[in-house]
Parts: C-alpha cells; structure tokens; sequence
C-alpha cells in the first residue's frame, strides 16, 4: 500500500522541514487571529471591504457571505469577493484585515498585475497536478516505471510554480491592504500591529506550503536521477 511504502516515507521524511514550517504558520494563524478578533474595529469586515474597494473605483465588485471558517477568498472569474461569516459580519480588526486582503485581490485583478495573471492562468494545470502527480510518482516509484515517475514529475511542477507565482501575489494583496486600512482611517497605527500579526502569519503559511512544494519536487527528481544510473 502507497501509505506504507519506504518511498513514501522517505518523501514525508525528505519534506519535514517544511511541514514543521506548516505546523507553526498555522498555530500563529489561529493564535494571531483569536487575538485581533478581541480588537474592535468602526466597520464590519464587509463595510470595510466595500470602502476599499470603492475608493479603488470598484464598484462593480459585489461582497457576498460564505459559510466556512477562514474561507474568504476574491473570485476573478465572476468579480466576486466571498468573506466568511465571522469577516462578513463581525466589526473586529481580524474581519477588516482579511476583507481588506481580499480586496487587495481584487484590485490586483482590475489593474492587471501580472503575477495574478500568472497565477490564474496556471491554476487549471496546478490543480490537476496536486490531485494527481504526487500519486503517479508513488506509483512510478513502487512499479519502477520511470515513465509514470517522470510525468508525476512534470505535472507536480506546475504546482511548484503556482505556489512560488503566488508568493508575490499574496504578500502584495497584505501589503495593499496594510496601506489602504491605515489611509482610509479604517484602524488607526496602534491597531494595526493586530493586523499585521494576522496578514504575516497567513503569509507564512503560503511560504510553508511553497517550501514543501519545491522539496517534494526535488525528492522525485533526485528518485528518478537515481532510478536511471
């Protein structure tokens, strides 16, 4: 079985460093989070999206409810920003600070920067190979079929460079909204040290999941290299 194979273990061994990564960013996520959600802030997470978002010229942006926690995320397709119910409705300087995140998105989708549109483009190859790749090299591994290995390698790239495109996209939506929140006198400086806290270790987590990305490709090239000496 693929759980009890040495390969895979290796490969979990190979990617520690960045799972310990993952384990941290998202305990200072929920930490950091739980704190600013103890802040109060003038507008709720969706007044505030929406004062970002105009003050862009955004009007045509709609805000909509999402259930989930921490679901909130920009639709480029249809112009949508979705915000969780607690960041939909609650007036906190955690809700503000991710709303106005997403509307960072959004702005970024109006003024066509480039690593989003980057990022858009790739996600359909991304997707397939997150679902699938990592499965057809387990499997190249175990059979020694270096033709599956290697087309799990090929398909698994395309996830590592839709996280390392969606680096600079992430880190540019926080630090649009760090600029917009403090200029449109939504949270005054001192508060913002909450939302700083929120938006750097959510970055983290993208930093994390990009770090297990690159050594999980690496571990199967470095298989494939060894399977053909």
């Amino acid at each position: 079985m693929f759980f009890f194979s040495p390969d895979y273990f290796y490969l979990i061994l190979f990617t520690s460093p960045a799972l310990l990564l993952a384990v941290w960013a998202q305990y200072r996520v929920k930490t950091a989070y739980h704190q600013a959600q103890q802040i109060p802030a003038p507008l709720s997470g969706a007044a505030a999206a929406r004062h970002v978002l105009d003050s862009a010229g955004l009007q045509d942006v709609a805000i909509e409810q999402v259930p989930g926690f921490l679901s909130d995320h920009y639709d480029p397709r249809h112009k949508v920003l979705r915000l969780s119910p607690d960041n939909y409705q609650r007036r906190t300087v955690a809700a503000v600070g991710i709303a106005a995140h997403e509307a960072g998105h959004a702005i970024q989708d109006a003024q066509n920067y480039a690593p989003l549109i980057v990022r858009n483009a790739v996600v359909p190859v991304a997707g397939i190979g997150s679902n699938v790749a990592i499965w057809l090299a387990i499997l190249g591994m175990i059979m020694q079929m270096n033709a599956l290995l290697l087309a799990g390698i090929g398909l698994f790239a395309a996830v590592v460079f839709f996280q390392v495109v969606n680096l600079p996209v992430e880190f540019n939506a926080s630090a649009r909204a760090k600029q917009q929140l403090v200029a449109l006198e939504i949270v005054d400086r001192e508060k913002m040290k909450y939302v700083n806290r929120v938006l750097d270790a959510a970055a983290l987590t993208y930093v994390a999941a990009t770090l297990q990305a690159i050594l999980t490709l690496l571990y199967l090239i470095l298989r494939y290299s060894g399977s053909r000496d």
